[in-house]
């Protein structure tokens, strides 16, 4: 099932990939968009971000969060 972003209008199949996804009832702290899930990354939470999973690719702002982080940049 696609998701549409009610901002910008992509489309997506995961709602964590648009800008205001679709979902829980969560709204995101850096950005303020509501129904924001835990894959939510709009740019401001991405430029606080630090590290990145060489596992799994989540991104984090301290090494500890991952399982084989790398620093970001």
């Amino acid at each position: 099932m696609a998701h549409t972003c009610k901002t910008c209008g992509a489309v997506a199949d995961d709602p964590g990939h648009l800008c205001s996804p679709c979902g829980d009832a969560t709204k995101c702290s850096f950005c303020g968009t509501p129904n924001a899930d835990t894959t939510h990354m709009c740019k401001d939470k991405l430029a606080t971000m630090k590290f990145v999973c060489n596992g799994c690719g989540r991104v984090a702002m301290e090494e500890g969060h991952l399982c084989k982080p790398s620093p970001i940049g």
